[in-house]
């Protein structure tokens, strides 16, 4: 192990390889151990010698095959799952290799049962072990150094909008270089700011940079597009400053787009035919589950409607929304306000809505006066994941004021979204812009995975009574 690679390797990364060494060979050692002491494999009796050089050789063979897939580089970006899936296949190597060279050591070999625990073992150590420095960044291997070209008002997006630590897990600004045509005002403040007229791409490799965000104001002939070649033909990864903060928050930033980025991108249209076809079927049968499940407390809420305003008020109400392709439907309700709520007209919903009647504040906290879109559901007005529908009325003005806002209705809207879990009630016109960002991202790397994860969370939502 006292290769030049080795050498080469970062003071984290020569770590974590030290660690696994200890990890993989104790694992075998740990096997042969728990065997003496269960003999659920008889016959089992290795010298001391002879067992520490075999628990080594595997170790060793395991950590070629992690080095051959990249689990000791430094600037490996993987999930949990990733590293979980390589570290699977390079203790499957070292079990295959270790098995072909047992017969060689004799009458000390081990049997096949031995090895086969003894690589489940390094595999479930390996991965709790890769857990924690994930988790706690012990060796950095889950931050990337950036470096951000462009000091304007274009790159303070990133010192304004994620200013807390919770919002830089993922990454570490080294600094802001300074460029010409950079606008003065609104632009950083509190930032490293960087002024050099060298080389960019010996500064970033001085700087061991992981990452380059291109965030400048003024690009007509001003980037240094040799060098950001050169960057990136060395590893370092070259990003756009919307491509940066979509994956980083979450949200499309709806404010900084521009025509060339939506061309170049792979839009807000779905493309997945499959699931358009299927989409309807999905959502219908899990309306009509629902249904079944949530009867019993659609039945208790009419009653106690009835009884807080009188027999005569209504339980439910219709409302227009404004739907797929900017189709207009009507949506139903549980109704909790008062009947006179909007005698002065159409009113955005705002948080602690003096027009909410008393059972109305309860069922709105719970999310309970959205069942009854169950029957939207079913006719297909509405799918349980999309961007909540808004009012002809408000959607005329906001497709007017706010860019892109129509994109909206390229998806099905949902009784649950993104941008209901991500922010607060809205009752401005700067809130609809807030949460048309989280829409956006939403339509664009919409998946059933990630409608799985926004149903989890609303459920979390309605059982702890977070609703907002």
């Amino acid at each position: 192990m006292s290769s030049p690679k080795f050498r080469d390797m970062s003071a984290g990364s020569r770590t974590i390889v030290l660690v696994e060494l200890f990890l993989f060979a104790g694992a075998l050692l740990l096997t042969v151990y728990l065997n003496s002491l269960f003999e659920y494999v008889p016959d089992v009796s290795p010298s001391l010698q002879t067992l520490g050089i075999y628990s080594l050789v595997f170790a060793l063979i395991v950590q070629l095959s992690s080095l051959a897939l990249g689990l000791y580089n430094s600037k490996l970006r993987e999930s949990l799952r990733g590293v979980a899936r390589r570290l699977l296949v390079s203790v499957a190597t070292g079990f295959f290799i270790a098995a072909l060279i047992n017969p060689f050591y004799g009458e000390n070999s081990l049997p096949i049962d031995i090895l086969a625990f003894a690589a489940f073992l390094s595999l479930v150590l390996g991965c709790a072990f890769r857990y924690i420095t994930l988790k706690l960044d012990f060796f950095g291997f889950n931050k990337r150094k950036i470096l951000v070209i462009g000091a304007g008002e274009r790159a303070s997006i990133i010192e304004k909008r994620m200013r807390r630590d919770v919002d830089r897990q993922g990454f570490h600004v080294h600094g802001f270089i300074v460029m010409e045509g950079d606008t003065e005002e609104g632009g950083i403040v509190n930032e490293n700011r960087i002024e050099f007229d060298g080389s960019l791409v010996n500064y970033a490799l001085e700087h061991e940079i992981d990452e380059i965000v291109v965030a400048s104001d003024e690009r007509r002939n001003n980037l240094p597009v040799d060098d950001l070649f050169a960057c990136k033909i060395r590893g370092i990864e070259i990003t756009e400053i919307l491509d940066f903060i979509e994956r980083e928050t979450g949200q499309i930033a709806v404010n900084l787009i521009y025509p060339s980025w939506v061309i170049y991108s792979n839009g807000f249209a779905s493309a997945n035919h499959l699931r358009n076809t299927l989409d309807w079927i999905f959502n219908a049968s899990m309306a009509f589950c629902l249904l079944l499940v949530t009867w019993p407390v659609m039945l208790i809420t009419s009653i106690l409607i009835k009884l807080d305003e009188g027999l005569k008020a209504p339980i439910f109400y219709l409302q227009e929304r404004v739907g797929l392709d900017g189709q207009a439907f009507n949506i139903i309700k549980f109704r909790s306000m008062r009947v006179d709520a909007e005698k002065d007209g159409a009113q955005m919903a705002q948080l602690n809505d003096d027009r909410t009647t008393t059972i109305g504040k309860f069922i709105r906290k719970y999310r309970v006066d959205e069942l009854p879109q169950i029957y939207n559901v079913i006719r297909g007005d509405m799918g349980f994941v999309g961007p909540r529908p808004e009012r002809p009325e408000f959607v005329q003005k906001l497709i007017k004021n706010i860019p892109y806002y129509n994109e909206r209705h390229n998806v099905k809207p949902g009784l649950t979204g993104w941008a209901q879990l991500k922010y607060p009630y809205g009752s401005t016109e700067n809130d609809s812009l807030e949460k048309l960002k989280y829409d956006l991202y939403y339509i664009k790397h919409r998946s059933f995975l990630l409608d799985l994860l926004i149903l989890i969370r609303t459920v979390e939502i309605v059982l702890f009574g977070k609703g907002r």
